[in-house]
């Protein structure tokens, strides 16, 4: 399975990501091992998570999720927390 995931560093910024194996990479954010960007950030929290059937299915939602506004990533999350679902 492959994961498009979102985070919420220690600043307040959100990271988003994509990986086949999410408790090894969550693990890694908080170890800073896993990103430049997350290591002075830390800890993180998981914010928003996806299945996708491929990796390139992950990529394309990461890339999509990336492009939008603090805005509309605050209303992802928010959904996503409301309903538990992965859209």
């Amino acid at each position: 399975m492959n994961y498009t995931y979102m985070l919420k560093l220690k600043n307040g910024n959100y990271y988003t990501g994509w990986t086949n194996d999410i408790e090894k990479r969550l693990a890694a954010h908080n170890a800073g091992t896993a990103s430049k960007c997350t290591r002075s950030q830390r800890p993180v929290e998981l914010v928003f998570l996806c299945e996708s059937d491929t990796k390139e299915q992950a990529m394309s939602l990461e890339w999509h999720i990336k492009h939008l506004s603090r805005a509309e990533k605050e209303k992802l999350i928010e959904e996503y927390k409301r309903t538990g679902e992965q859209k």
